[in-house]
C-alpha cells in the first residue's frame, strides 16, 4: 500500500472487499474542491441574501426620511399683537374676539390690503391662528397689557411652498397657492417674519383637519394606555400558565391538545383577533368602542400565545441540576420555581416581553375593527376614552386626501419605528445584562 494511502470497505458484512483510497489522488482532490467551492458558494448566497435585506431597509428608510423630514419643522410667522389696547376681559378670556385681534395684527404685516384681496390674504395663515393666540394668553396672562410676539403657523399650502414643493413659476391654476397669496407671502418673508423651526407640535398637538396642525400626541398616548393594559394581562397571565404547562400539568391528551392550540394561536393572523374583540367585547361585553382598554384586551390574547412559548423556552433552558438542588435541599416544587428557576429565566422572560409588546405595538388590523381609527381632537385622559393609536393614525393620514398629510404619515411610521427600534434595544440590552451561560 503506497503511503496516504487508506483502506476501505465498499459492501459491509462477512464479505466485504476492502480497496485503499488514496486520498492524494487527483479524483479526491476533485472531491474536495467541490465541497469547498460549494462551501464558498452557500457563504455568498448568505452575504447576498444579509446585502438584499439591508439594501431593500436601507431603500425603505431612505424613502420614508426623504418623504417625512418636511414634517418635523414647521413654517411659522412672528407676528407681534398688542394687547393693551385690545377689548378683553381677564375674568372671560375665552369669549373675547380673537379673530379680530388677530386679524387687525396680520394686516399690519403689509404695506396695503384691499378688503377684495383679504380672504387670500388671511388664506396664508392656518385658519386657528386665533385659537393658538386665545391658548397662549390664557396659559400667560401676564400677556395681556403690553405686545407679546405670537407664533402662528402658515396654512399648509403655504407651507408647502416655503418647503419647495410648489413651483412658483407654474401657472395659477396648476398650483394650490395663488398669484396674491405669493405676493403677500414674498413680503412676510423680506421682513424676516418667516421662520422653519423644529415641529414640536407633531409631538404635542393631537390630530387636526389641518395638516399643519396635526400631531401624534392622542395617538402616541393611546398606544401607551393600549400597551399597558396588553402588559398587564399577558405578563402574569402568560408566565402563569407557562408555569403550569412545564412544571405542574400532567402529560396527557388534554395537555397535548391545549399546548397544539397555543402553538396554533401563535401564528392566527391578528385580523382575526380584532374580529373576536369586536364580537365579545364589544358586541357580547358592551365595552366602549374606540377605547384603549378594548385594545389592550384584543392584543393581549394575540401576545399571550407567544409569551407562553417563550416564557416555556425560557424555563427549559435552565438547567436541571437547578431544580434537583432546590429539591435536594428541601425545598418545596413552588419554592424551588419562584426562588430558583422562574430568576434565572426571568432574563429571557423579559426579552420575549418587550418584543412580543413591540409586536403588539405595530399591529393595526385588531385597532381597526374596534374602532381605534375615529377622528379624536385630544389626547385619552384614561384607558375608557375614546382614543388612536400610532398604526391607526397612519392609516388615517395615509387615506386623507389633503397632500400635507403625506409627509406626515411617513414621520408617523419613522416615529413608529423608533419606538421599534428602542424597544428591541431594551431587549437586547436586558439580555446581555442578565443573561445567565451554562
Amino acid at each position: 500500500m503506497t503511503p496516504g494511502a487508506l483502506t476501505t470497505a465498499v459492501s459491509p458484512g462477512a464479505g466485504a472487499v476492502i480497496r485503499p483510497v488514496d486520498w492524494k489522488s487527483d479524483a479526491m482532490a476533485a472531491r474536495r474542491r467541490a465541497r469547498y467551492a460549494a462551501d464558498r458558494r452557500l457563504k455568498i448566497y448568505g452575504m447576498v441574501a444579509i446585502a438584499f435585506a439591508i439594501g431593500f431597509l436601507a431603500i425603505l428608510i431612505t424613502t420614508l426620511s426623504f418623504t417625512g423630514y418636511r414634517a418635523f419643522v414647521q413654517t411659522m410667522a412672528t407676528v407681534e399683537i398688542d394687547l393693551s389696547e385690545a377689548e378683553v376681559d381677564r375674568d372671560n378670556l375665552m369669549d373675547a374676539n380673537w379673530r379680530g385681534i388677530v386679524r387687525g395684527a396680520l394686516r399690519k404685516q403689509v404695506a396695503e390690503l384691499p378688503r377684495s384681496l383679504e380672504r387670500d390674504f388671511f388664506g396664508i395663515f392656518t385658519s386657528s391662528a386665533h385659537f393658538i393666540v386665545r391658548d397662549a394668553v390664557i396659559a400667560d396672562p401676564g400677556r395681556l397689557g403690553r405686545t407679546s410676539t405670537f407664533a402662528i403657523p402658515l396654512s399648509d399650502p403655504l407651507d408647502q411652498l416655503a418647503k419647495g414643493q410648489i413651483n412658483p413659476e407654474l401657472p395659477e391654476s396648476q398650483r394650490r397657492v395663488n398669484d396674491v397669496q405669493i405676493k403677500y407671502y414674498e413680503e412676510i418673508e423680506s421682513k424676516g417674519l418667516i421662520s422653519q423651526p423644529f415641529n414640536w407640535g407633531l409631538f404635542f398637538n393631537a390630530d387636526s383637519r389641518f395638516p399643519e396642525l396635526a400631531g401624534l400626541a392622542g395617538a402616541i398616548t393611546g398606544s401607551f394606555w393600549v400597551l399597558l393594559v396588553c402588559f398587564l394581562i399577558s405578563f402574569p397571565v402568560g408566565i402563569a400558565a407557562a408555569i403550569y404547562l412545564e412544571e405542574f400539568a400532567p402529560k396527557n391528551r388534554i395537555t397535548d391538545i391545549i399546548e397544539i392550540n397555543i402553538n396554533n394561536l401563535a401564528a392566527v393572523p391578528s385580523v382575526v383577533f380584532g374580529l373576536l374583540g369586536l364580537a365579545v367585547f364589544l358586541g357580547w361585553f358592551g365595552l366602549p368602542r374606540s377605547a384603549p382598554f378594548v385594545g389592550g384586551l384584543v392584543l393581549s390574547l394575540m401576545t399571550l400565545p407567544t409569551m407562553i412559548i417563550v416564557t416555556r423556552a425560557s424555563l427549559k433552558s435552565v438547567p436541571s441540576s437547578i431544580r434537583e438542588a432546590a429539591l435536594g435541599i428541601g425545598a418545596s416544587k413552588h419554592e424551588a420555581i419562584f426562588h430558583h428557576i422562574l430568576p434565572l429565566a426571568m432574563p429571557s422572560v423579559m426579552t420575549g416581553t418587550i418584543i412580543g409588546l413591540a409586536q403588539a405595538l405595530g399591529e393595526t388590523a385588531p385597532l381597526l375593527l374596534i374602532g381605534m381609527n375615529a377622528f379624536i381632537t385630544s389626547p385619552p385622559g384614561d384607558v375608557f376614552e375614546a382614543s388612536t393609536a400610532l398604526p391607526t393614525q397612519i392609516y388615517i393620514w395615509a387615506d386623507s386626501p389633503e397632500r400635507g398629510f403625506v409627509a406626515r404619515t411617513s414621520a408617523a411610521i419613522l416615529v413608529l419605528l423608533g419606538f421599534l427600534v428602542a424597544m428591541n434595544a431594551i431587549a437586547v440590552f436586558l439580555r446581555q445584562r442578565f443573561e445567565r451561560r451554562w
